[in-house]
C-alpha cells in the first residue's frame, strides 16, 4: 500500500491530531507533509485559538504538545508508509497572513503586502474583521487610512522591526496607543523522530 499524496496525508493527519490540540486549549494552524523516498517530514502548526489572551505558547506547552501528538500518531502509523519525522511549532513571524485571526493578532505591527492589482505596499496594520482590514500608509507628511478587502489581498506578511511605530501611524490606528502591549509571541519549535 503506498501514501496517499503529501495533500490527503496532510488532511487525515489533521483529523487524528485535531482533538490532541484542541484538548490542549490550542487549534491547528497547518499540517504539511513533505515526502523524500518513503521518509516523511509532518510539521504541525499550532497558535492560540480565537480571543486568546495570551500573546504565544510557552516552549514547555510545545514540548508536551510534541509527545502527546506523537503518541496519538503511533497507532495510525498505517496512514504515514515508512519512518517518519514530528516536528511541532507555533507559527513563526514569516507566517503568511492568510486569515482574519492573523491579522487581528499583529495589530500595529508593519506588513509587507501584495494586492490583486499588482500594487505592492509596506503598510501598518490596524483593526482587522472578517472580510477585511484598516492599514496606515506611510505618507511624506501624514500617514493614509486605507480599508483593504482580504479578497483583494494577494500575499501579506509581517516585516520584523526594531522600534516602535511612528506616533503619527499608531494614532492614526489606535487612538490609545500609548497603553498598546506590542510583545511578541514565543516561535518554539520541538521535534520527535518516528
Amino acid at each position: 500500500m503506498s501514501s496517499p499524496d503529501p495533500a490527503q496525508l496532510s488532511a487525515q493527519l489533521r483529523g487524528v491530531l485535531e482533538p490532541v490540540v484542541t484538548g490542549a486549549g490550542l487549534e491547528i494552524d497547518a499540517v504539511e507533509v513533505r515526502t523524500a523516498g518513503r521518509r516523511h517530514a509532518v510539521k504541525l502548526v499550532v497558535d492560540l485559538p480565537d480571543g486568546a489572551t495570551a500573546t504565544g505558547i510557552d516552549l514547555d506547552d510545545i514540548a508536551r504538545l510534541s509527545r502527546t501528538a506523537a503518541a496519538e500518531l503511533d497507532p495510525h502509523e498505517h496512514l504515514i508508509e515508512g519512518s517518519y519525522t514530528l516536528e511541532v511549532t507555533s507559527p513563526g513571524i514569516d507566517r503568511p497572513l492568510t486569515r482574519p485571526r492573523h491579522w487581528k493578532r499583529n495589530f500595529l505591527r508593519l506588513a509587507s503586502i501584495e494586492l490583486a492589482g499588482g500594487e505592492s505596499l509596506e503598510a501598518r496594520i490596524g483593526r482587522a474583521d472578517d472580510d477585511g482590514v484598516q492599514v496606515a500608509v506611510p505618507g511624506r507628511k501624514q500617514p493614509e487610512l486605507r480599508e483593504l478587502a482580504y479578497a483583494d489581498i494577494t500575499r501579506a506578511r509581517v516585516q520584523v522591526e526594531f522600534k516602535a511605530p511612528p506616533n503619527a501611524e499608531a494614532a492614526l490606528l489606535d487612538p490609545n496607543h500609548g497603553a498598546t502591549d506590542r510583545s511578541a509571541g514565543t516561535d518554539g519549535a520541538n521535534e520527535e523522530n518516528r
